[in-house]
């Protein structure tokens, strides 16, 4: 059977680019997105004529038990799970407290954090009795900074950082590695930020700072990283880093 790398929330982006990186490698790359079907085959068909191997899944990772099937199901019919990405975004914009509904604030938990947990709850024990496996986290400045307007996304991926630590103290003893990864800038993803911004602006921002200015995160660029870091010696394991493009400003140096 072949060893997988799971990706829960495969775009265009981030995702995307994890999951080519991973079956360049050797690995299948067994990507998930909840929705574009005919978007989600077209990674898969561009990393098979790249000659890697891989399958889309559509998954919405806050129906009931579907993250626990999906990994129920490739770990049986593919593969076990060697590594797990979870990558799925909460932010729902910029919101007062006042515009902020009890139900999306709920929702930016169920997708930041709980769903993280039910991945865990799913393939930890799994990667246990193998007595290896990684789980990379990506992950936001609002983990680690709460700004006006942003009360459901600083609560949910704060709860994210807090839930790697807690999963690192139990498991990394046991020879699973988790990795909170700090996004810490705009990524130069067309189906996250591409589609916040508006195709208009997102191509006059790619414009001045990223393409030669590499002012923006390059999606395959951060792969490389994710993909380093689920191959490191259990003597040095990363657990938590911060990525960011060199000319931007760390998320400690900025003013409140």
């Amino acid at each position: 059977m072949k060893k997988v790398c799971l990706v829960i929330g495969a775009g265009a982006g981030i995702g995307g680019n994890v999951g080519k990186k991973f079956a360049k490698e050797g690995y299948h790359a067994a990507l998930c997105r909840r929705s574009d079907k005919d978007g989600l085959q077209r990674l898969v068909s561009k990393i098979e004529a790249d000659g890697g191997s891989a399958s889309g899944h559509l998954l919405n990772a806050v129906e009931e038990d579907a993250i626990e099937d999906c990994v129920a199901n490739i770990e049986s019919g593919i593969g076990p799970i060697e590594v797990a990405l979870y990558n799925l975004g909460a932010q729902i914009g910029s919101r007062s407290l006042e515009d902020t509904p009890y139900k999306t604030f709920e929702l930016g938990w169920r997708m930041a954090t709980f769903g993280l947990f039910r991945l865990a709850a799913a393939v930890c024990p799994l990667m246990e009795l193998r007595g290896r496996g990684t789980i990379l986290v990506t992950s936001a400045t609002a983990s680690v900074r709460g700004n006006a307007g942003q009360h459901s996304h600083a609560a949910a991926m704060g709860g994210r950082r807090m839930l790697c630590q807690t999963l690192n103290a139990e498991y990394a003893p046991k020879g699973v590695h988790i990795a909170h990864i700090l996004v810490d800038g705009a990524v130069d993803a067309p189906d996250t930020l591409g589609k916040m911004l508006g195709p208009e602006a997102f191509l006059k921002l790619r414009e001045a700072r990223g393409l030669e200015n590499d002012g923006l995160l390059l999606p395959e660029k951060m792969a490389e990283t994710y993909f380093h870091i689920a191959h490191q010696h259990r003597s040095a394991w990363t657990h938590e880093l911060d990525l960011r493009s060199f000319s931007d400003l760390a998320w400690w140096n900025h003013p409140p």
